[in-house]
């Protein structure tokens, strides 16, 4: 039986994505956009194209058995999925190839392969699904360590208990999402956490770097999930009490969740779960003026329903999903329940919609019991677009488009200005760099003292120079929203490309306390170096 391979170079398995003929339609269309031909396609590369590293390690002969230098297993684990990771694969540029990845079945086996990195001054890179889009997984080396190691942590991805009246599991970390709710469903049970990356991602990385879930309000992110942590450090083991809630000192899962690998690798996590969904409600409302759309935004959001989707597209973010028609932004609202139906709770939204201009259509907003709300008109169609993007991604990176996403957050009192500013920043450096292109903007998710904007940049790419364009777009873009009083990222994580802006947004006493716990539990700075602080 052949095994289904995911792609080294890009996103996804290698037989799903965009064809030839799909490219070519894409191409045409893009092309009118922007009023530029762009080039021909190049093919992507085989793995008997790529020329790899010389291997600088040997592993202990207790651990060759767990270790590769397979050219495949060391090619796929070189990069994440940033435009940046894909287009150096595309150029079969794998020279930050890792020199060995291995594959763990057990925590006794990760805490032998961090004594021996240790040891042999060798980086200690955790793995779990690669989807990295800000350089978190790269063997970025100075002269300092004898070479690389990726950690895949894929053999660990087991349920290993449910607590059902409390409703939490012991997860292990390797286990990537789909899987991990495939164990849950029998039980009733969700951990609700649906990052885009969902397919290919894992607990423990979603955990790393304090992922954002599909959910728009109310729990957004992974730390609201996280009940307790074990994690293997060069130290030595750790772990945290299982409780509902603590008030003794500083959290001590906290400091692991969003430490993007450099302080030790998590092994498992109790995860506090929810009773799966059986209410939906979706409706699609169209705005003349994206501020407006926002307010009506901002509104919700301060009402205390807390809808599970509320996504606001502009104009332009709604034609290019199928959304909208390019004259009209769109937000879409949705509300899930596993308890009672909705129709008083979307009543109220769509109040809110029309009170700032919003046009609802009539008849919507009633409560199903199946997920065909979600599947349909514009939430099914921006949901479909937010599902193939990756993908989609990778085939105009193929066809010479800089596809470039940046996200942040600010709150309400200065979102006007700051949309303004970051926009046109953003389009300024575009047209400089690329002649024409796009950028456009949606919410991906809402607080009541504020939203995090989701930026998307569309730009027909100069042959040979796209990193150098990526470079001057995303750098244009970082300074915008660091001087404008956001953050650098509201849930991509920070990794090694968004460093100089995360150096510039934390509080330096903060960035001291940080180095010494790497200092304590990380001695020897083997642990994803130049990762949120330098070795």
């Amino acid at each position: 039986m052949s095994t289904r391979r995911r792609k080294f170079w890009g996103w996804g398995y290698e037989d799903e994505g965009p064809d030839a003929g799909h490219r070519d339609a894409i191409g045409g269309l893009l092309a009118e956009r922007f009023g530029a031909d762009l080039p021909a396609a190049v093919e992507p590369p085989t793995i008997d194209q790529i020329e790899l590293p010389p291997v600088r390690l040997s592993p202990p002969t207790a651990l060759a058995g767990l270790c590769s230098t397979g050219p495949y297993d060391r090619a796929s684990h070189t990069y994440g999925k940033s435009f940046r990771d894909i287009v150096r694969g595309i150029a079969r540029d794998f020279s930050p190839a890792p020199d060995i990845v291995a594959f763990p079945r057990s925590e006794d086996d990760v805490e032998q392969l961090l004594d021996w990195c240790s040891d042999a001054r060798a980086v200690a890179i955790p793995y779990g699904g690669g989807s990295s889009v800000v350089g978190g997984v790269e063997a970025r080396l100075d002269a300092g360590y004898a070479g690389a190691v990726s950690i895949d942590l894929g053999h660990l991805d087991q349920v290993l208990e449910i607590d059902r009246s409390s409703r939490a599991a012991r997860i292990q970390a390797g286990i990537l999402g789909p899987a991990l709710e495939d164990r849950l469903r029998p039980h009733g049970l969700t951990l609700r956490h649906f990052p885009q990356s969902f397919e290919f991602s894992t607990l423990g990385g979603w955990i790393a770097t304090r992922s954002g879930g599909h959910y728009a309000t109310l729990y957004t992110h992974i730390d609201e999930f996280v009940e307790s942590l074990r994690i293997v450090t060069p130290s030595g083991r750790y772990q945290s009490r299982r409780l509902p809630g603590s008030g003794a000192g500083p959290s001590p899962d906290r400091m692991f969740v969003g430490s993007e690998g450099i302080l030790g690798i998590i092994t498992e996590a109790w995860m506090r779960l929810q009773d799966r969904p059986v209410y939906r409600n979706s409706a699609s409302v169209a705005f003349d003026d994206f501020l407006a759309a926002a307010a009506a935004v901002r509104a919700i959001a301060q009402t205390g329903l807390h809808p599970t989707n509320l996504r606001l597209l502009d104009a332009g973010e709604a034609e290019t999903s199928g959304a909208g028609d390019g004259r009209r932004a769109v937000l879409i609202v949705g509300f899930e329940s596993a308890d009672h139906t909705l129709d008083a709770w979307m009543a109220r939204a769509l109040e809110c919609c029309r009170d700032h201009g919003g046009d609802v259509p009539d008849g919507a907003g009633k409560t199903r019991t199946d997920d065909a709300a979600t599947r349909e008109g514009a939430a099914g169609a921006w949901r479909q677009a937010f599902l193939r993007a990756p993908y989609l991604r990778d085939a105009l990176t193929l066809m010479g488009v800089v596809s470039e996403t940046f996200e942040t957050a600010i709150t309400w009192d200065a979102f006007e200005e700051f949309h303004r500013s970051v926009t046109e920043a953003t389009r300024d450096a575009v047209e400089r760099v690329c002649g024409t292109g796009s950028v456009t903007c949606r919410f991906t998710h809402v607080y009541p003292d504020g939203p995090a904007p989701y930026f998307t940049v569309l730009a027909p790419a100069r042959a040979g120079s796209q990193l150098e364009q990526w470079d001057e777009i995303k750098s244009a873009a970082g300074e915008a929203i660091i001087a404008g009083g956001g953050t650098i990222t509201h849930h991509h994580a920070v990794g090694r490309d968004h460093r100089p802006w995360y150096d510039r947004q934390r509080p330096e006493p903060f960035a001291a306390a940080l180095r010494a716990a790497k200092s304590a539990l990380d001695p020897a700075s083997i642990m994803n170096p130049g990762v949120l602080i330098d070795p």
